[in-house]
């Protein structure tokens, strides 16, 4: 497979053609995924589980579908994706007490199904529940292992980049018949 040749071979017209097309792609793949965020109401539609913490419900790999409607009460048993202070990856974890007060503030904790303990030492100093403010969404379904793939490029980065440009060099390559 000679990629620079075909390259060399192009003409000016064509290859911007490509770069266009391969633009066209990433930006709509951008636009179908701001889409999701205001029909879910969540600010990521999707997420991997990324533990096993939650087995057997859910396993490593599995990509969750989340809504996030601010009207639906929280209720013990759900499953919510929750962001924590301090921390960058948000976790999947299992409502298991829920504090209502009078003035309707709700605060809740949470607790992986596969640990022994609640999540209280995951939440930031101090802080022993969590709020409405802290979830990213709750799951409404799940497609188990997809999300491999997003756990073995983030474990082997060269072969995240590998990948990259492979499918880049394909889309901006590629020849239309």
């Amino acid at each position: 497979m000679d990629l620079f040749g075909d390259l060399r071979r192009m003409n000016k017209r064509q290859l911007y053609y490509q770069v266009l097309n391969f633009a066209m792609i990433v930006s709509s793949a951008l636009m179908i995924w701001k889409g999701l965020i205001v029909v879910t109401g969540s600010e990521s539609p999707i997420v991997v589980v990324l533990s096993g913490s939650m087995e057997p419900a859910f396993h490593r790999g599995d990509l969750l579908f989340l809504t996030n409607f601010h009207n639906d009460p929280i209720r013990a048993g759900e499953i919510v994706v929750f962001k924590v202070e301090g921390r960058d990856i948000p976790i999947v974890h299992r409502v298991i007490k829920v504090h209502e007060k009078g003035n309707g503030n709700i605060k809740f904790l949470t607790k992986g199904d596969n640990n022994e303990v609640d999540d209280r030492g995951l939440y930031k100093e101090g802080q022993n529940w969590l709020e409405k403010k802290d979830v990213v969404g709750r799951a409404r379904g799940f497609l188990p292992y997809v999300g491999m793939v997003t756990i073995i490029m983030n474990d082997y980065p060269k072969f995240k980049y590998a990948l990259l440009a492979v499918m880049g060099a394909y889309v901006l390559l590629k020849r239309e018949s």
